[in-house]
């Protein structure tokens, strides 16, 4: 038998692993400078689960299995919702709010012919216990820190709201069947259609003019004015409050240079109930990663709860580093030590203990030992008995005693 990794996942070999493991370290960082508390969930959930939270949005995506008392489980496809359920079930007697985050593995169904990944990295946060303007700010200058912090030189956070498109289509009147199909134009971002089910009949034409405007809306504060006044031609301007006070609060924090109103982000999922946030780099065709306000999935657990976070995909946030030329700081051996089994096993000891990361090395022949250090990237070679490390390029340390570890061998 010939071993492959099954379609849709793959194998992350040394150095990009190392510089996945450096990017979401830079993210915790930021996670935990806001008070953000990692949580770690089960990699299956109950199907129920996902339904009861996110509806018929993972039918056909989510990796279904029974299990050996016959219940139907599903790999996660994302981790607001099992966050969710760890606070109505785990939590739900702990005094709120809660900062919670997290940086996982996420799982979901791709037909083959599409040829696209099952598995992948969100790396985010959920606040969950908290509303209005200072906690949906907060969460958007999370978001706008991480980006900045893990090394993007030119990113967007777009910002807008779903409150004034659920407001708008319940002025329209036109029914449900009607509602739902507008919605999946919105969140397909297929603007014809769209269009067209603005104007159908049954569609008050003010409301289905001020539909056909509002999702084109974007720019600064301005914008939020803008939408403003064509909201507020059938009543709807009240929907937008609480999106222009967290604009002042992000002006406040030094972050909305940042950030883009955009009224067209629509995300794909039901459960949104207000703020909306994705984020973007110049020459990815796909947002970065993205959240909201989600008001009303707790109450689908029994915790009624206010909640708003973010997810970022770790595998689009690497590309777009690679395609800004970001070099990511990542720790790399300090030294190979070879010689005497005996010999090699102190010296190595002694070099870990004063923070080297070391390399024991089965061969004693210097010539031999410098082409290992060589292939695995290390800074210096030691032959263990010697007292001393030399470099790639000859240069020679004493390390009796040992010092600390010299900063080229520390980064690369």
């Amino acid at each position: 038998m010939r071993p492959v990794t099954p379609r849709g996942f793959r194998d992350v070999l040394f150095e990009e692993a190392a510089e996945r493991r450096a990017v979401t370290a830079a993210a915790s960082a930021v996670f935990a400078g806001y008070g953000f508390r990692f949580v770690e969930t089960p990699a299956v959930e109950e199907y129920r689960t996902l339904e009861a939270g996110a509806g018929a949005s993972w039918e056909n995506s989510a990796f279904r299995m029974v299990d050996l008392d016959g219940s139907l489980l599903a790999l996660r496809p994302e981790m607001t919702l099992p966050i969710a359920r760890l606070a109505a079930s785990r939590l739900s007697d702990e005094p709120g709010p809660q900062r919670l985050c997290y940086a996982a593995d996420v799982y979901r169904e791709q037909a083959s012919l599409r040829g696209e990944a099952r598995q992948f990295t969100q790396v985010g946060v959920e606040l969950l216990g908290a509303n209005g303007p200072s906690s949906d700010a907060e969460v958007v200058s999370v978001l706008v820190d991480v980006l900045a912090a893990v090394g993007l030189r030119d990113f967007t956070v777009g910002m807008g709201t779903v409150a004034v498109l659920r407001a708008l289509i319940e002025a329209a009147g036109a029914g449900d069947a009607w509602a739902a199909e507008l919605l999946a134009a919105a969140h397909a971002r297929n603007l014809v259609a769209f269009d067209r089910l603005a104007s159908a009949g049954g569609v008050e034409p003010a409301v289905g003019e001020a539909l056909r405007r509002v999702v084109r809306i974007g720019g600064g504060r301005e914008a939020i004015g803008e939408c403003r006044r064509v909201a507020d031609a059938v009543g709807c301007a009240g929907s937008l409050d609480a999106l222009e006070s967290a604009w002042e609060l992000l002006e406040a924090a030094g972050v909305a240079g940042r950030v883009r109103v955009d009224f067209g982000i629509l995300r794909s999922f039901d459960y949104y109930t207000g703020l909306i946030v994705e984020a973007y780099a110049p020459g990815l065709g796909l947002p970065l990663g993205g959240g909201g306000r989600y008001d009303d999935v707790l109450a689908s657990f029994g915790a009624p709860m206010p909640a708003a976070g973010f997810a970022l995909s770790l595998e689009r946030v690497m590309i777009a580093l690679a395609a800004q030329d970001v070099e990511i700081p990542v720790r790399g051996l300090d030294a190979v030590v070879g010689g005497e089994p005996e010999q090699v096993a102190r010296t190595a000891a002694r070099l870990r203990a004063a923070g080297w990361t070391v390399r024991m090395s089965a061969t004693g022949d210097a010539a031999a030992l410098d082409a290992e250090a060589a292939s695995v990237g290390a800074a210096w070679r030691v032959l263990a008995g010697q007292g001393q490390a030399v470099s790639a390029d000859g240069r020679v340390l004493v390390i009796d005693p040992v010092p600390a570890p010299p900063a080229e061998g520390g980064e690369r």
